[in-house]
């Protein structure tokens, strides 16, 4: 009972931060992903054995040039396409070798591409028309917590078939495809009430979000075995870290970002 309260109140904490700094200003928004960034790239280092004081420079000037400055070039392009592209290689890794190659080499691209990118394309995301559009993020981040909840739930009540053992056992095909099918649902409502974006987009948004955000889920859990470790962090009583957390988002979110750059 104490673990399921703590839960909550973490929970529910982390949920009250987040929308309320999407909410209340761009910079306050800029603000808090700033120092999601820092929390996660030290749980992410600490998970890869590397010390690295670069990383948080890089960060910082990922999110001043591109976040605050607004600098329009093609490098965004470029780092939009890297990017998208070491997190197919991830996705490969997981499921054809079953492993997520974290030596000494690939630590650097994994922090880079995998984290300090993904926060940065986040970032970019509640622009429409070049105005700021906080509800735009709200309700993607609204969509995960759908998918996520009725994941669970469908897996619980209704899950027989496994849908990747070996790295994640309590997870179903049954519950992935409840997740998908509940998210999709919700993207009406989603459409409805944030009066931003179509519903056809926002469809594909959460086709994107229960994908792709399952993957993320899944290669999180990889780097947490391959660590050997439980949970990525602390900070969040009955949760673990902040990876924990945010890492469907994170890696969700740079498919969806460049969906929305498409179209």
């Amino acid at each position: 009972m104490n673990e399921l309260l703590k839960r909550t109140l973490s929970g529910a904490l982390y949920v009250v931060v987040l929308v309320s700094a999407i909410l209340i200003s761009e910079y306050s928004f800029l603000g808090l992903f700033f120092v999601f960034g820092l929390v996660g790239l030290y749980e992410l280092q600490k998970l890869l054995k590397l010390n690295s004081y670069l990383n948080y420079i890089v960060l910082l000037a990922a999110l001043i040039f591109f976040g605050i400055l607004k600098i329009d070039t093609y490098s965004i392009w470029l780092l939009l396409i890297i990017t998208l592209f070491v997190k197919i290689l991830l996705i490969k890794d997981l499921l054809i070798i079953h492993k997520i190659p974290i030596f000494e080499g690939k630590k650097y691209i994994l922090t880079l591409f995998y984290l300090i990118s993904s926060i940065l394309f986040l970032t970019l995301i509640p622009y429409e028309n070049g105005e700021y559009s906080p509800y735009i993020l709200i309700g993607i981040f609204f969509l995960v917590w759908f998918n996520d909840s009725f994941a669970y739930l469908v897996g619980k009540n209704f899950g027989k078939h496994k849908l990747y053992e070996r790295i994640s056992p309590n997870k179903t095909v049954e519950g992935f495809l409840g997740g998908l099918v509940f998210c999709i649902a919700a993207s009406f409502g989603v459409a409805y009430f944030t009066k931003t974006l179509d519903f056809s987009t926002w469809i594909i948004i959460a086709i994107l979000t229960s994908v792709f955000g399952t993957f993320g889920d899944l290669i999180q859990s990889k780097l947490k075995r391959q660590a050997k470790v439980k949970d990525s962090g602390t900070i969040m009583p009955g949760h673990g870290g902040l990876l924990d957390r945010l890492d469907s988002i994170l890696f969700a979110g740079t498919f969806i970002y460049a969906y929305l750059l498409i179209i």
